[in-house]
């Protein structure tokens, strides 16, 4: 197949038309939707109202809930461990607080454990892979904080509640808006270098759904310069980090309160028993068990580990019905294909476009309905398709040097710059080729604005959580969440431990949940959660037309 600048030579004349007609889209206003109108288009085209891609949970105390198939295939899943296999009379480690999971939101919430009095050597960050790998660090765009003399967390909040189609707990997006000033100003003190204007300023964009540009960045690797700081943070304090052991089970006790859990070695195959007066929940999201056969965006170590424990450990969940589609990852080259595009290229100025040349959507819709519009052109046959079938969108990047003066978008978007020049394509002279990616988990582990569970010594932070963002997330409010929720976990753990007294550790829970699956009649030929490399391996799930 012959290529020109990095495209199949039968994309040119797509292209093309983009290029003559740029000039008049780049002043073409294209209005916002009104509810009735975002309302219509998620009906018909976002996998969310969409039929067969959720059922009816049959165990548990949500049972009868609608939840994605994906995420009912792991809860009413045979539990990968079986308690006769650990010896809980043999206790490896005995803390204070046990964190699970060391992304974002689980060393947030250790360095604020320490700073509310919890010693180092009592807590213990136990994760999957190494410190820090995890969704945390991919983040691109930027994080949310109302901070300027006309904006306020009040009006953030409207666009939290808003963009969450007003089914957020309102205590969790009042909490995200109101502590969002505080973080960015505790990230300057752990010196986060985010973008400045020549005066000093912070440099703030505007993302989806806001009504004010409050949008903080670090060129386009905004994730990756939070975790850089946090993580050092940590390790200059020699917070204890147990990596490649993932938590396949919570503890209880005798008492009905968590009491710490079983890690498993993934190296030498045993199980550590590690007792704890308080449990942060903290192992992110979902995205690695591509719902409703979309590519995703997540790290490999996403695959709900924590929704099913937590469950098990009787826990309850919200909004998994609704999972966030991005709606630019890369539809082209095959090799990056669900990558995300950050929502930046957008905020700067780059609007979408169907294989005519023609916009067809507000740039800046919430990410849901931006998403919606993007799979009807593509239903609509407006879209672009690459050689394996792959449908995409043009998202037409030379205007933000345009608008903004030549040099921009390799400043602001170092990272994508880079991305797509290894495959020969200048995002500063073509467009680039992008369809909706799984991205984000709404829903998760119902929590309250202390970051506690229904169940007594199980706290939650980050991605893992539900309640937050209701239906759906906008853009910078991730990067918010798992550090004000972080913050709060840590600070409520501590106070917690304070008073909180452990009994006789059990892991009863798992058999009563075994005797609930038989119950049901639920035979499932493999266990839950996704660790056993082999396991990971059969549930690697391929991209699939079926997205159209």
């Amino acid at each position: 197949m012959k290529m020109i600048d990095g495209y199949p030579e039968y994309m040119m004349k797509s292209i093309k038309l983009a290029e003559e007609k740029r000039e008049k889209n780049i002043s073409a206003k294209v209005t916002p939707l009104s509810m009735k109108e975002r309302d219509e288009i998620l009906g018909k085209y976002h996998p969310d109202y969409m039929k067969n891609t959720k059922r009816e949970l049959k165990v548990g105390m949500d049972k009868g809930k609608m939840l994605y198939n994906g995420i009912v295939d792991l809860l009413e899943a045979k539990p990968v461990l079986n308690p006769k296999d650990v010896d809980l009379s043999s206790v490896d480690f005995d803390v204070d607080i046990l964190i699970v999971g060391g992304g974002g939101a689980g060393t947030v919430a250790a360095l604020f454990a320490y700073e509310s009095g919890v010693p180092k050597d009592n807590m213990l960050i136990v994760t999957k892979l190494r410190h820090g790998d995890a969704n945390s660090m991919m983040a691109q765009g930027g994080i949310q904080a109302a901070d300027r003399s006309d904006d306020s967390p009040v009006l953030h909040y409207l666009d939290i509640y808003g963009g969450g189609h007003f089914a957020n707990k309102p205590e969790l997006a009042r909490a995200l808006a109101l502590d969002a000033p505080k973080i960015i100003d505790w990230h300057e003190n752990l010196g986060v270098m985010y973008d400045r204007e020549e005066d000093g300023e912070f440099m703030e964009l505007s993302g989806g759904g806001t009504c004010k540009n409050r949008m903080h960045s670090a060129k386009d690797y905004t994730g990756m310069e939070l975790m850089r700081n946090i993580r050092d943070k940590s390790r200059n304090l020699e917070i204890p980090v147990l990596e490649f052991c993932p938590i396949v089970e919570l503890l209880t006790d005798d008492n009905g309160q968590v009491a710490g859990g079983i890690a498993f070695n993934l190296e030498t195959h045993e199980y550590h028993v590690i007792k704890a007066k308080a449990t942060i929940m903290a192992t992110g999201g979902s995205g690695r068990l591509h719902l409703s056969n979309y590519p995703t965006t997540n790290h490999y170590g996403a695959t709900g580990d924590g929704l099913i424990m937590a469950y098990h450990a009787g826990a309850n969940l919200l909004d998994l019905d609704t999972i966030q589609i991005h709606p630019t990852g890369d539809a082209f080259p095959e090799s990056i294909v669900g990558i995300l595009s950050t929502e930046k290229i957008r905020g700067l100025g780059a609007k979408p476009l169907n294989k005519n040349g023609d916009p067809f959507v507000f740039p800046l819709e919430p990410r849901d309905v931006e998403s919606a519009t993007f799979i009807r052109e593509c239903k609509k046959g407006r879209g672009i398709k690459t050689s394996t079938g792959m449908p995409g969108v043009w998202l037409d990047s030379p205007m933000i040097d345009i608008i903004h003066g030549e040099g921009t978008t390799e400043a602001k978007l170092a990272g994508e710059v880079r991305k797509f020049k290894r495959f020969g394509i200048d995002m500063t002279k073509h467009p680039i080729l992008v369809y909706p990616t799984l991205h984000y988990q709404n829903g998760g582990v119902e929590i309250n604005e202390r970051c506690e569970t229904k169940i007594p010594g199980l706290f939650g932070a980050g991605e893992v959580t539900g309640g937050v963002h209701g239906k759906n997330r906008l853009m910078g409010n991730s990067l918010l969440d798992y550090n004000v929720f972080g913050r709060r976990a840590g600070i409520y753990a501590a106070k917690y431990v304070k008073k909180a007294k452990t009994g006789k550790i059990t892991l009863s829970h798992v058999d009563k949940y075994n005797k609930m699956l038989e119950k049901a009649n639920i035979k499932t030929a493999k266990t839950a959660p996704i660790l056993l490399p082999e396991y990971r391996g059969e549930m690697a799930i391929s991209r699939s037309l079926d997205i159209l």
